[in-house]
């Protein structure tokens, strides 16, 4: 399929432009169908970890493909299950590593997602779009940044609702690509620090919390840090006059902008 720059298909054939979202549907509903959502959960986890542990320590390299590309496709179809993967990560790689292979893993999801829904339903939806829409995209796009920082960094919205409204409303992919590998790394690393220790929780008997990141030691700091991402933005509207002055000044070479 062949994109120009504002992610539209030759007009010759405009069913091509419905084609990738039209498989990711598909997939969603055969996930459901063959009952392979039973296969995410703790239980099941549970169940193979000694198998899932003995094949990570013989097949190092394979296994984190694997794991990659299980991820990559759990994001990319909207499939439930992410938490659950971000934790078994943590537990058969480690913090670090875990969290490192998923936020790989998500980003590329997300990003075949956003272009999928870019490319099938972006123009359709904003030609038909009213003034009302059409303002707030256009700020939304102005700030895309800081918004999207601040929708991955609160753990309120749905995973696959922040991959779709983005790409609804026109932001550039490379501003998406960024806001999303950034903006998903605390989470990942809080999920991928109860997998590190989810061993001893089976070993208990016990089930993980997924709702840890709900906790005030954990929500506060993720919550102080989207508002900082919000900084730019209440800048630039409280202090138009000053934030164009920098703005212009970084442009003529006398410092640096700050990035909404």
């Amino acid at each position: 399929m062949t994109e120009n720059d504002s992610g539209s298909v030759p007009k010759g054939r405009p069913w091509r432009r419905f084609l990738p979202l039209i498989l990711l549907a598909l997939g969603l509903t055969a996930f459901f169908a063959f009952g392979l959502h039973n296969y995410l959960s703790f239980d099941k986890l549970n169940q193979h970890r000694e198998t899932l542990v003995e094949f990570v320590a013989a097949h190092g390299v394979l296994a984190v493909i694997l794991y990659l590309l299980c991820y990559a496709t759990v994001i990319a179809f909207s499939l439930p299950g992410g938490a659950i993967m971000t934790i078994t990560g943590g537990f058969l790689f480690g913090t670090l590593a875990g969290t490192v292979y998923t936020v790989l893993a998500a980003t590329v999801g997300a990003s075949v997602l956003f272009l999928a829904a870019r490319t099938a339903l972006g123009d359709l939806l904003r030609a038909k779009a009213g003034p009302a829409v059409r303002k707030m995209e256009a700020g939304f796009r102005e700030n895309a940044l800081s918004y999207l920082l601040a929708l991955r960094l609160i753990p309120l919205f749905p995973f696959w609702l922040v991959n779709l409204v983005p790409a609804l409303l026109g932001v550039p992919f490379r501003v998406y690509l960024i806001g999303t590998f950034f903006g998903i790394i605390p989470g990942c690393f809080v999920f991928a620090s109860v997998g590190n220790g989810l061993g001893t929780v089976f070993a208990a008997g016990r089930t993980p919390d997924i709702n840890i990141v709900f906790a005030p030691e954990i929500l506060i700091p993720i919550i102080g840090l989207a508002l900082l991402a919000l900084a730019p933005v209440a800048y630039k509207k409280y202090f138009p006059k000053r934030f164009a002055r920098l703005k212009s000044n970084a442009a003529d070479g006398d410092g640096p902008a700050p990035e909404a």
